[in-house]
């Protein structure tokens, strides 16, 4: 039998999971599970390059999103669930890898001067924002996977970490194979108000929702701006509602409220309470294994810590190489 590829990525623990994170990524990491050989990292180290002055939620926040990742399907049994500070010779390659990757790459990074504009509000102005991706890159290539999972804008962030290692081989030897881009479907999901769902925007729909707030949350999201009473006709196409229905809603009925909407048949509340209750039964595994967890606090410990410790043993040989390449 053929030994599995292996892939990585992680998710930084900067607040709860929201539906954008499970349809873009975790959904697609829980299918990959039978097909790779998978590493899941929390990247807190990560969450200090922005969130420096405000670090008492991160320790809450790695507990969530692994609760969030055991609930969406996510299982020790088929994944290496790990936490990037607990595997400290993370810290050890950034360092080497600093020393080697010029500035300009760094300041040439798109996702660096789209976060300086989008966070106005913080002072951005460090050496661990401006080298989050050398960070990044020792993340990736301490495990030698064979690809990232990633959408399509976030394949910059893989390419950096690919002229990093060929770097380090240059100088060194070949230690780090150069890791592929495995792009995946992501839909588009905005938020409650269309713009990028986003906790910091306050239009997202946790995973951690109850139903009474996704019911409240779905009652204020903004439908065709153009059609102002109950008996106007509406255009789906431009209803974030009915983006919904499209991706929780069976395919019979999406086609019958997009004609009914385009002839005045049903209106937004009941669309919206339609949408809000296939949500809500979609969601209800998740909330079924979330209860679970939540009562188990040990047990998410215990899964994170052994995580890391397997990561660790990979990350250990990893090093022994590096050191040996860079006669250190």
């Amino acid at each position: 039998m053929s030994q599995k590829k292996r892939i990585l990525s992680g998710m930084r623990p900067t607040g709860p999971l929201h539906l954008g994170n499970l349809l873009g990524a975790l959904a697609n990491w829980v299918n990959m599970q039978d097909e790779y050989e998978c590493f899941f990292f929390i990247a807190d180290w990560h969450a200090l390059t922005s969130d420096y002055d405000n670090i008492d939620p991160i320790k809450d926040y790695k507990r969530e999103i692994m609760i969030d990742w055991l609930s969406a399907g996510l299982t020790p049994d088929k994944s290496t669930l790990f936490v990037q500070s607990l595997v400290k010779e993370h810290a050890e390659l950034f360092l080497i890898l600093s020393m080697i990757t010029p500035v300009p790459w760094l300041e040439r990074n798109p996702t660096y001067k789209e976060q300086i504009g989008q966070l106005s509000n913080k002072d951005l102005s460090t050496f661990g924002f401006l080298g989050y991706p050398v960070l990044q890159a020792s993340d990736i290539i301490m495990y030698k996977p064979y690809g990232v999972p990633v959408g399509v804008d976030q394949a910059p962030h893989v390419e950096i970490t690919r002229e990093i290692a060929r770097r380090f081989n240059h100088f060194f030897g070949n230690v780090f194979p150069e890791p592929e881009v495995i792009l995946t479907e992501t839909p588009r999901i905005l938020g409650t108000d269309r713009r990028k769902m986003s906790k910091s925007y306050d239009n997202a729909i946790f995973l951690s929702d109850s139903p009474e707030t996704i019911r409240s949350k779905v009652a204020s999201m903004i439908t065709d701006p153009q059609r102002a009473r109950r008996a106007d006709p509406g255009n789906p196409d431009v209803c974030k509602v009915f983006d919904f229905h499209k991706l929780y809603t069976g395919a019979d009925t999406v086609a019958e409220i997009d004609q009914q909407c385009r002839t005045a048949g049903i209106g937004c509340v009941e669309c919206k309470q339609k949408m809000a209750q296939n949500l809500i039964q979609a969601l209800e595994p998740i909330r079924e294994k979330r209860a679970y967890y939540e009562a188990r606090p040990e047990l998410v410990e215990e899964i994170m810590v052994e995580g890391s410790n397997t990561a660790r043993q990979t990350a250990q040989k990893t090093m022994e190489e590096v050191r040996q390449a860079i006669k250190i």
